[in-house]
């Protein structure tokens, strides 16, 4: 199972956002561009970055995000504010290693699955969930389908990924959560990533275990601490199988 760790920026800071809300941010003083090469010294082999001013349609940090693709020392999956075919190949152009597009996917899934043929295994589509809807817009507006009805809308796309979020469980409920997220898990036939249930390294344990959860998103407990990546990345690695000795 992979492991992304995640920088989520505003206005070139990185931030988490209590409750999904934009307008307030709890800020982490940190250096982006140094956390990133801290992701990758500790072993990542991806990392996620969400752009929340993008989300308003603000582009405050494109010279930000230019500089992690260039300097992290692996690959970044970027989303926020994917609204158009342009900028969905702007940024693949500029380097990043997948889209992740969600409110796009809600309102023209057709141009979505055209982009998934176009760059195959780097258009990931996100289905983030709230109360059985799903939400688009940075979670403030829902769209009219429901979330496996979504998922299968985009089977036969070749995505290199889904990442469901159980919004209820970011905020609240790690185990709620669990139990949304391996539901739809059973429908998405491309890896799906988990967003949101992770507060501490035996939810990494407990995800280990679940058909199709390809990877986990995690941001919040980074920098809170109560994770630490080296132990999570060791974690995520595969249980060697019991081998007899015949000896």
């Amino acid at each position: 199972m992979l492991i992304y760790p995640t920088l989520e920026l505003q206005n070139g800071r990185c931030v988490t956002l209590p409750r999904g809300q934009l307008d307030n941010p709890m800020i982490w003083h940190v250096d982006p561009v140094e956390t990133a090469r801290g992701f990758a010294a500790a072993g990542a082999s991806w990392m996620h970055v969400t752009d929340f001013d993008a989300v308003d349609g603000r582009d405050h940090n494109a010279e930000l995000i230019l500089e992690l693709i260039r300097a992290a020392g692996i690959p970044v999956q970027l989303g926020g504010g994917f609204h158009s075919r342009e900028r969905v190949a702007h940024w693949i152009d500029q380097g990043a290693g997948r889209i992740v597009v969600g409110s796009l996917a809600a309102r023209d899934p057709g141009l979505v699955k055209e982009l998934a043929r176009q760059y195959p295994d780097q258009i990931v589509l996100a289905v983030d969930v709230w109360e059985g809807q799903v939400m688009t817009d940075g979670w403030r507006r829902p769209a009219a389908i429901a979330p496996a009805d979504f998922i299968r809308a985009f089977c036969d796309a070749p995505l290199a990924a889904v990442i469901i979020t159980d919004i209820e469980s970011d905020i609240e409920d790690t185990e709620a959560g669990m139990g949304v997220i391996s539901g739809l898990a059973e429908v998405a036939r491309a890896p799906v990533i988990a967003r949101g249930t992770v507060r501490s390294v035996d939810d990494i344990s407990r995800l280990k275990y679940i058909p199709n959860i390809s990877g986990t998103i995690i941001g919040r407990a980074l920098f809170r601490k109560t994770v630490d990546l080296g132990e999570a990345l060791a974690l995520a690695q595969p249980t060697p199988e019991p081998v007899a000795d015949f000896r």
